[in-house]
C-alpha cells in the first residue's frame, strides 16, 4: 500500500516539477540573452530610448 501512495504522489508532483524547472531554464536563458544584448549594444544611442 505504501508503494501505491508513493507512486501517486510522484505522478501528482511531476507536472509541478517540470513546470518549475522549465520556468527556471527560461529565466536563465533570458538573463544570458539580456546580458549578451547589453554587451553587444553598449554605447548605442538606441539603448537610452529603450528605457
Amino acid at each position: 500500500m505504501l508503494g501505491v501512495v508513493i507512486i501517486i504522489l510522484a505522478l501528482l508532483s511531476f507536472p509541478i516539477v517540470v513546470g518549475l524547472s522549465t520556468a527556471g531554464i527560461a529565466a536563465l536563458i533570458g538573463f544570458f540573452l539580456q546580458r549578451d544584448a547589453d554587451i553587444r549594444n553598449a554605447g548605442s544611442e538606441l539603448v537610452e530610448l529603450n528605457n
